[in-house]
Formats: structure tokens, sequence, C-alpha cells
């Protein structure tokens, strides 16, 4: 059975999609005022999993040089959308394999995550990926309303896929 939090970010993730994915690729790379452009949320999101789940957890290297482009503490960029996608979809395809096999017992484990500064729990590194993505999915939506977008998806949408049941 799949762990509580996996489905969570698996809900995260939907609604992520959900709520930038028909941004034009004109739109997308758009910045206003400070805030980031709607490429750069996408991959910057997919840099996180791509840390934690991908090349922590599992050892392997996709995209190397994305953390550099939309990383944390980088200067401003507004890449391409339709590479974020990309990159986000393969690395949570990847992310994935790993995540599915989560149990309660993986939650409070620490890795040695190979000289990296983040000394969490697999549980509270899934918590802090959850709430990343709600927090930049409110970022982009401000993006688009900026934009002058009309229609924009209400949020939360349909629970079905993420209902409470205990661990």
């Amino acid at each position: 059975m799949t762990h509580p939090l996996v489905t969570q970010l698996r809900f995260a993730r939907s609604e992520f999609v959900r709520g930038l994915q028909d941004v034009s690729a004109e739109d997308a790379v758009k910045r206003i005022g400070q805030m980031n452009c709607i490429s750069w949320i996408i991959g910057h999101l997919a840099s996180q999993e791509n840390f934690f789940w991908v090349r922590m957890a599992q050892g392997e290297t996709l995209f190397p040089d994305l953390n550099n482009l939309v990383g944390f503490g980088k200067p401003a960029s507004m890449p391409p959308v339709a590479e974020m996608w990309a990159a986000w979809r393969k690395i949570t395809e990847t992310a994935d394999r790993y995540l599915s096999g989560l149990t309660v017992e993986d939650m409070p484990r620490r890795y040695d995550w190979r000289s990296s500064p983040i000394a969490e729990s697999v549980g509270t590194l899934l918590m802090r990926n959850i709430y990343h993505y709600w927090y930049h999915l409110g970022e982009g939506m401000s993006v688009r309303q900026a934009l002058g977008h009309q229609d924009l998806p209400q949020y939360v949408g349909d629970m079905s896929a993420a209902l409470y049941y205990p661990e």
C-alpha cells in the first residue's frame, strides 16, 4: 500500500499540473516584478524532486545542470517551458520508483546524503516537498492572474485520489 505522504505528494503534483499545464510558451517565461516565471517554477520543483528522490535516494544523475538553472539562490532565469515540463515528467517518473516502495518504517530514517546540508528524515523531506508544491503553485497562480488569464482552476480540486487513511 502506498504511504499516505506519497499519496499526498502525488496529489500536490496533480494540482500543480492542473494549475499550470495550459500556460503558453510565451506566457510561461514572463516575469512580473520579483515573481518567478512559470517555467522557472516548474523546473524548480523538478530540481527539488531530482535532488531528494533521484540523486540522494537512488544515486542517479538526471539533468545535472538543472539546479544551476532553477535552483534556490541562483540568478533568475526564464527557461523554455516545454523543456521544464519534460524534465519534470522524467524526474517525477524516476522519483516514483523510489517513493512507491516507502513504508511507515522508512519515514524516520535519515540518510547519509553524501555531504548534503539536509539532515531531515524521509518523512520530513516528503512534507517539505509537498508544501513546496503548494507554495509555488500559489505563486504560479498569482502570475497567471497578473497576466490576465481567465477561467483559472479552483483549488483544491477533486480529493478522491488523496483521501485520508491511517498509516
